[in-house]
């Protein structure tokens, strides 16, 4: 194999493709990329068996077509730290040879039929195709709330659900909840519901950078395939399906809040860091004190000192203190992707709302301040 190709395109597919790789395994092939030169296409992909990534690379001559196998983290390294615009890479029994300007560097890789591949996205009929602007901001609205590491697995996925023409997507981390809805375009079938790896979402938003192309979804059997934009190089997405049954999320949306004030998202924003300045892990909470005209925010920690921060908000009901934890606040905030959001309270033992509309909803639990 042998190939020019543009320095920053490579760049940018390497780092988008090494996101997929795993840090550690006992297998060398999972810590690579596969590099696939043929009918004047590049291709690289990646996986680490549950996840997998096929995506084209622009600005290519191919000189002699052929496939690799090299260790990510390297061929990453040395395609950033090469400042010529263009790149040669040329291998032979499994070394590669690259090369810039004024710089060679040779890689041992391994056999590229060792690799495990990944699956294509065929051609025929889709679950259904939206535009990346909509999916992207639905993922972002809801990925921020997963959790992290969590005996119940189905959690630590994202709720994909596609009814008619409707898009919801839900996560939880069992303290606060965010679902976010959108449109799609044609369908195919019955209405779907899958829970999809946050892994996954987190690759499939760094691939959506134009919010107008198509991104086509197709489910087979236990994995769901993504395919964003159109024509042999857009870049395909497979991911195995979380297993289980997500929480019954419904009746933790409170339906009663009697106390609703709406506020500018930055300028919230700013007030909560501020507050949550003076917090630490065991006082990790920003009071909200509303009262007639004013929000006040407040913190304290022990041998830290105080916080307090006004507010001016239309607000003219009962006076109510709640605390929450401002990471909570803030992520949500920062995701909702609106100028003004819409806070809906009850008592000081019940959950927050913080809605944008009928697109986004997030409810966050209180803690204890006393």
């Amino acid at each position: 194999m042998k190939l020019v190709c543009s320095r920053d395109a490579l760049a940018e597919a390497l780092s988008v493709a090494g996101s997929v790789v795993v840090n550690r395994t006992p297998a060398p092939v999972l810590l690579c990329l596969k590099l696939e030169a043929k009918d004047g296409f590049l291709t690289v992909s990646a996986t680490d068996t549950e996840i997998g990534l096929i995506l084209g690379v622009a600005e290519v001559d191919i000189r002699e077509e052929g496939e690799a196998l090299i260790p990510a983290d390297k061929l990453n390294q040395i395609v950033r730290a090469t400042n010529d615009e263009a790149i040669t890479i040329e291998v032979d029994k499994n070394v590669a040879n690259i090369r810039g300007k004024d710089a060679k560097f040779k890689v041992f890789g391994f056999d590229p039929g060792e690799f495990p591949g990944t699956p294509a996205f065929e051609e025929g009929p889709v679950e259904f195709q939206t535009n990346a602007g909509t999916f992207r901001r639905v993922i972002g609205r809801t990925v921020f709330a997963t959790a992290v590491e969590n005996s119940r697995y189905a959690i630590n996925g994202v709720l994909l659900e596609r009814t008619d023409r409707h898009l919801r997507l839900v996560a939880t981390d069992g303290r606060r909840l965010a679902v976010a809805r959108g449109e799609c375009g044609s369908f195919e079938g019955e209405d779907t519901s899958s829970i999809v790896p946050t892994k996954a979402l987190n690759v499939l938003s760094r691939l959506m950078s134009d919010p107008d192309e198509p991104v086509s979804v197709r489910r087979d059997r236990n994995q769901i395939l993504f395919k964003v934009g159109e024509g042999p190089g857009a870049p395909v997405l497979s991911s195995n399906l979380v297993e289980g049954s997500f929480p019954p999320f419904e009746d933790v949306i409170p339906k009663d809040q009697d106390k609703r004030v709406e506020f500018d998202a930055g300028d919230l924003s700013s007030a909560v860091r501020r507050a949550a300045l003076l917090t630490n892990e065991e006082s990790k909470g920003v009071r909200l004190a509303f009262a007639d005209g004013t929000l006040t925010l407040s913190s304290r920690a022990p041998e830290m000192g105080e916080a307090e921060i006004k507010v001016d908000v239309d607000y003219a009901g009962e006076p109510i203190e709640i605390g929450f934890n401002p990471t909570y606040l803030t992520e949500a905030l920062k995701h909702a992707d609106a100028q003004t959001v819409l806070i809906e309270l009850k008592a000081p033992n019940k959950p927050g709302v913080i809605k944008v509309e009928s697109d986004f909803t997030y409810v966050v639990m209180p803690v204890n301040l006393a």
